[in-house]
């Protein structure tokens, strides 16, 4: 038989909850200008999310669910936030922190995929053909990630003068095209031509 976990005490808000836990000043990045830091601290709880129960004198309670670690951060300019995290119970503070900072992210990275890279323009009505649309955007993504980490740890600059840098319209075709591709033309076991491959030409 399954327990239920019966709450004993009131619910708390999460800044009641962590005002005597000790705070932590970390940095999870560091960029051009400095370390982004900030004051965190955490602690394990249970969110009175569950079905609402009356509970002999303390009314209607929610009913505790899923053990969750509670962690606030304090930011240098007197902001304070609050996250729930699922990690394991031993998940640093530093972990945990790199873990939510992380979020933003992958909210930038999706919403450059969206804008620059036509992640948004699918107008299929197949699963096939969705998973094969974000695939694209994200070899593509990742492609322009790679250059432009690459070209940041040269020592010198780029010149002006160089070769034009494909577009990120460019490169989605050229892979669309390169996935899209018939088998091979050769079987893989006697070598035999199949089939005389077409010419095909490539964006620039």
């Amino acid at each position: 038989m399954e327990s239920k976990h019966v709450p004993n005490v009131l619910p708390v808000k999460a800044e009641d909850m962590l005002a005597q836990t000790k705070w932590w000043a970390l940095n999870w990045r560091r960029r051009t200008k400095g370390p982004l830091k900030a004051r965190f601290a955490a602690v394990r709880v249970r969110v009175a999310d569950g079905p609402p129960q009356r509970i002999g004198d303390k009314g209607i309670q929610h009913m505790p669910g899923q053990e969750v670690r509670l962690v606030g951060e304090r930011r240098a300019s007197g902001e304070q936030k609050y996250y729930l995290a699922s990690l394991s119970a031993d998940a640093g503070l530093k972990t945990l922190a790199v873990a939510i900072k992380a979020r933003w992210v992958c909210e930038r990275a999706h919403q450059q995929i969206k804008e620059e890279l036509g992640l948004d323009h699918f107008e299929g009505r197949s699963w096939r053909g969705l998973h094969r649309h974000a695939l694209m955007t994200m070899i593509a993504y990742a492609f322009l990630q790679h250059r432009r980490l690459g070209r940041r740890g040269r020592a010198k600059k780029v010149s002006p003068a160089g070769p034009p840098q494909p577009t990120p319209p460019t490169i989605r075709k050229a892979l669309i095209i390169a996935v899209a591709r018939a088998p091979p033309y050769r079987c893989p076991h006697c070598r035999k031509r199949i089939r005389t491959p077409p010419r095909m030409n490539l964006p620039n």
